[in-house]
C-alpha cells in the first residue's frame, strides 16, 4: 500500500438558527468537520468471463454444440479449481431464434458463459490459456472482501485520528480548551471493479496454452469522517 492522502474542511457554526425555539437558544461554539483518508491498494482479485456462440438451422443441434463447448471448458477448469483461489461457475446459457431482415425465421443462435474468479492470478491466467472451446469475453480486477475490510480498518483509523486532531486544533484556535463530539458519521467508498473488455480475435490469438497476461493495478480505498463537535471552555 502506498500514497496516503488526507484532507479536511472546517466551518464554524454561529448565529441564530431559523428553526431554533425562542426558549432554547441555538448552540454556540459548534464546529462542522470533515476528514478524509485514502490509500491505494494492489488489487488481489481477478475475474474472467469466457463465452462462445453457436448458430444453425436446428435448435437441438445448436444447444448440443453449446453444451459440448461448455462441458469441455468445465472439465479443464475443475482440475484447477481451488476454493477462494480459483472458483469456477457457469454463467449465462441462452438459445433464441434468428430472423432475417424480413422477419422470417432463419435458424437458431445461442451462447454460453463460464466464469472464473479468485486470488491466484497466475493459476487463473494459466487455466484461461488452456481452455480452447471458449474465448475471453471480459477480464476484471478488484479487491477481495478480506483485503478491502483490512484496508478500510487501517484508513478509518487514520481518518478518525485526523478528525480528532483537527477538532482539538480548531478548538484551540477559537480560544476553547477542548471539545466534545456531538454527532459523527464514518463512510467508506467502494472501490470500483475495473473491467477490461477484450476483442474475440485477441482472445483467440492467446490460445494454444498461452497464459493470459496479468496486470492487476491498484484501487483506492477511501474513508470519510464527517460530523460536528462542541467546543468547550
Amino acid at each position: 500500500m502506498k500514497r496516503v492522502l488526507v484532507t479536511s474542511v472546517v466551518a464554524l457554526s454561529c448565529g441564530l438558527s431559523a428553526a431554533a425555539r425562542a426558549d432554547m437558544p441555538p448552540p454556540t461554539g459548534v464546529v462542522n468537520l470533515s476528514a478524509t483518508a485514502s490509500v491505494e491498494v494492489t488489487k488481489d482479485l481477478m475475474s474472467v468471463t469466457l463465452s462462445t456462440t453457436r448458430d444453425g438451422p436446428d435448435a437441438n443441434a445448436v444447444q448440443t454444440a453449446l453444451k459440448q463447448a461448455l462441458d469441455a471448458a468445465l472439465t479443464e477448469a475443475r482440475r484447477a479449481a481451488k476454493p477462494g483461489q480459483v472458483d469456477v461457475q457457469t454463467g449465462n446459457f441462452s438459445l433464441y431464434p434468428r430472423y432475417t431482415n424480413k422477419g422470417v425465421m432463419a435458424g437458431w443462435q445461442g451462447s454460453a458463459e463460464l466464469l472464473v474468479e479468485g486470488r491466484d492470478m497466475p493459476a487463473i491466467a494459466q487455466l484461461v490459456g488452456r481452455i480452447n472451446s471458449l474465448t475471453i469475453q471480459r477480464v476484471a480486477y478488484g479487491l477481495s472482501r478480506e483485503l478491502r475490510e483490512r484496508s478500510e480498518a487501517e484508513v478509518t483509523a487514520q481518518a478518525i485520528a485526523r478528525y480528532r486532531a483537527k477538532a482539538a486544533e480548531y478548538a484551540t484556535h477559537f480560544g476553547y480548551s477542548g471539545y466534545t463530539l456531538r454527532e459523527v458519521s464514518v463512510n467508506a467508498s467502494e472501490p470500483p471493479v475495473g473491467p477490461i473488455p477484450m476483442m474475440r480475435a485477441q482472445a483467440m490469438a492467446m490460445k494454444e496454452d498461452a497464459a493470459l497476461p496479468v496486470e492487476a493495478g491498484k484501487a483506492p480505498v477511501t474513508v470519510s469522517v464527517t460530523g460536528t463537535v462542541q467546543m468547550t471552555k
